[in-house]
């Protein structure tokens, strides 16, 4: 059927022994070599090496582009997330609706996954790829509600067994208490959005969270929330937290912690103060930063457009170049210096300085001996003019491994977690100067 469609699209001059030969064509032959997945690669480095006969390698490069460009660029972009978060904070990929597409909404999950977040609100990227799945109530379920007598189921049985009680009686009692509490008059606190708490307490009373901003996060959302929380403690289940999604998120996210703190000291709750907070709203690098300036109570981040869009970095501009054919090597000359490539088959050694740190990635032609650990190299930074400079290793590890031969993948594929943990421990092991995402100092090559 491809050669068909091939026929009916190429010019009426093509030779028919053209399609009898593409008709031919498999894999067989391609030898693919790579960095492992995960790896912290830099500019200009080839994480990829592909070698077999020209016509297959070159009918090759859309589709390897395509795959590693996207994935590379959201990988990194989640990994500039996790590391202006920390390693405590909780990340959530929340981007579905913003990506572009269903196909860029699965590969944003995934990669968001593979570079640092904790997990996804897309449930079918949680089916296919084991990615945790986390997702809170939405405004439209809240704003469903209205009173307490649209709830139904009412009752909920004690966790520890015995006569169900009715939650959305249990909760209005506990709203008053609340509200005395809070200094805030129980008339101002929406019922509808209560109704829909209990309604949601009642389904999953191990898991409620509740989203406070759908009317008025302080004399609403956070006593209706108390008060279903503290109905649950009474049966003996636990809430999860709560989630903003507007306004000034670490100031809110204080005062929260406070009123949670002063319900668990007066009604002697102690998990109370410790209640998870879960930010949503637009979340950018900026945001993080923000948060960390002007300190917070926040637990859990939501990030959708941000990261799946990259609007940083819209597109990561991997190339796929031709440097070695028939044993001859190539090197394309432009006008633009950036654009030229560096010729012959290469073997690439990530070195590294006595405290660990990788200092330099070197690129030697494939017939030359690899570097030694304590041998002094003589090197040529790329980019960087003057004369070759002398570097020492203490750790010298070979990059590339093959994992595509004869037809056959021949080297185990890790699993998306350990994929995950390998992008980790990759970056922790860069310097500081290196892995800050302002200023850093150049990775040399």
């Amino acid at each position: 059927a491809d050669v068909a469609y091939l026929r009916s699209v190429l010019p009426s001059t093509t030779e028919d022994a053209f399609f009898d030969y593409l008709a031919t064509l498999d894999a067989s032959e391609v030898t693919v070599s790579a960095m492992p997945e995960g790896s912290t690669v830099f500019a200009r480095v080839p994480f990829l090496q592909v070698k077999g006969p020209l016509l297959v390698v070159q009918l090759l490069e859309t589709t390897l582009l395509c795959l590693v460009n996207y994935a590379s660029l959201v990988a990194t972009n989640a990994a500039r997330f996790r590391l202006l978060a920390g390693p405590d904070m909780k990340l959530m990929e929340i981007g579905l609706r913003r990506a572009q597409g269903p196909d860029g909404a699965l590969s944003a999950s995934k990669y968001s996954y593979l570079g640092g977040f904790d997990y996804t609100s897309n449930v079918l990227a949680g089916k296919l790829y084991g990615i945790p799945v986390r997702g809170t109530i939405a405004h439209s379920f809240i704003m469903s509600f209205t009173s307490l007598e649209e709830v139904h189921p009412r009752e909920l049985p004690p966790l520890a067994g015995g006569e169900p009680v009715d939650l959305p009686a249990l909760a209005e009692l506990w709203l008053q208490r609340v509200c005395e509490l809070l200094q805030t008059p129980p008339e101002k606190a929406n019922r509808g959005e209560l109704a829909a708490f209990v309604s949601y307490a009642i389904a999953f009373p191990r898991d409620f969270q509740g989203l406070l901003d759908t009317y008025c996060v302080r004399r609403s959302g956070l006593p209706d929330f108390c008060a279903v929380a503290l109905a649950l403690h009474q049966l003996g289940y636990q809430a999860i937290g709560v989630r903003l999604d507007s306004g000034d998120l670490a100031q809110q996210s204080k005062e929260i912690r406070q009123v949670l703190r002063a319900c668990g000291a007066h009604f002697q709750v102690p998990w109370f103060e410790t209640a998870l907070i879960a930010v949503s709203n637009d979340i950018s690098e900026q945001s993080l930063e923000e948060f960390s300036r002007e300190g917070s109570e926040i637990d859990m981040i939501g990030i959708g457009t941000n990261l799946v869009t990259c609007p940083l970095q819209p597109s990561l501009g991997c190339v796929y170049k031709l440097v070695e054919v028939n044993g001859s090597p190539c090197l394309k000359l432009t006008e633009d210096e950036e654009k030229m490539t560096i010729p012959g088959t290469k073997t690439i050694y990530r070195l590294y300085d006595p405290a660990g740190h990788p200092f330099m990635d070197l690129m030697a032609l494939e017939e030359e001996p690899a570097p030694s650990v304590g041998q002094e190299l003589t090197v040529r930074v790329l980019g960087w003019l003057g004369e070759a400079s002398k570097v020492m290793p203490t750790t010298v590890e070979p990059l590339h491994r093959t994992y595509f031969r004869d037809g056959q993948v021949c080297e185990p594929l890790p699993s998306l977690l350990e994929v995950r943990s390998h992008a980790q421990a990759s970056l922790s092991l860069l310097s500081p100067v290196h892995r800050r995402l302002c200023e850093p100092h150049p990775y040399p090559v």
